[in-house]
């Protein structure tokens, strides 16, 4: 029996490995004292070359993440919208036939106040009054009443209709005791595209009034819109005969009433 048992803690001595924290140390046969299997030494290497994958794979992400975002495109300008600024006059009109405009006093209250809506909608003639051209559309809503200038602040979202030709929305303030300039928004037709602004001048609100329009985007506007020399601003103007006849050759095609 005692032969036996210091047998036992012979084998059990060396069997003993050495205590090491090297990775290193798994793979020298020297510091084991014997040679381990293939199939234990298979797992560790693997996991070894996942790790070294991960953090390659981890590091390109990172420099594909800043490069992404560090990117700066250039954007080529749009070349193919007319840059041109193209001026177009025209006058519009309260002839006292249409109704308008119709104040709706939604404040209740006696005097011109903040929330008052104005519909609207008067006659547009070309710049040299030659022409009937259609008409104005929108709505104007009060903003401020300023008694010191007798008149009013409205914020404006309108449209001019040109019969065929199409429309030009616009949006902005609106002053009835001095000139202002409104935003172009957008419009149809042969104004598909356009932008700019317009100034609106107010000779004798709400009866006259007078716009010139700074148009880009479009194509060149047609002679008959443009008219000839636009005529000089004052209450006393009047459109031709022909024009207020609305007769064929003093209006634009289908012109809108």
């Amino acid at each position: 029996m005692a032969s036996a048992s210091s047998a036992l803690r012979t084998i059990s001595t060396s069997l003993k490995l050495p205590i090491s924290r090297s990775p290193t140390s798994l793979h020298n046969p020297k510091l084991l004292g014997f040679k381990l299997p293939d199939s234990f030494l298979t797992p560790n290497l693997k996991f070894l070359s996942t790790s070294q994958n991960f953090s390659t794979q981890r590091n390109t992400k990172n420099i594909t993440t800043r490069s992404f975002f560090s990117k700066k495109e250039n954007i080529p300008p749009d070349s193919s919208r007319p840059a041109k600024v193209q001026e177009l006059c025209v006058y519009e009109i309260n002839e006292r036939d249409r109704g308008s405009p119709a104040y709706l006093r939604l404040s209740q209250k006696s005097v011109n106040s903040l929330g008052d809506l104005v519909p609207f909608s008067n006659k547009i003639y070309s710049g040299d009054l030659e022409k009937r051209l259609g008409v104005t559309a929108g709505l104007c809503v009060l903003i401020q009443n300023v008694p010191e200038k007798k008149g009013d602040r409205y914020e404006a979202i309108y449209s001019f209709y040109f019969g065929d030709y199409g429309h030009v929305s616009v949006q902005g303030a609106y002053l009835t005791y001095e000139d202002t300039y409104l935003a172009v928004t957008g419009g149809s037709g042969i104004f598909e595209g356009v932008y700019g602004q317009v100034k609106l001048q107010p000779i004798v609100f709400p009866i006259k009034l007078f716009y010139t329009f700074y148009l880009k985007g479009i194509s060149d506007l047609p002679a008959e819109i443009l008219g000839k020399k636009p005529v000089e601003p004052s209450p006393a103007i009047e459109p031709s005969p022909a024009a207020k006849a609305t007769e064929p050759q003093a209006t634009i095609p289908n012109f809108t009433n």
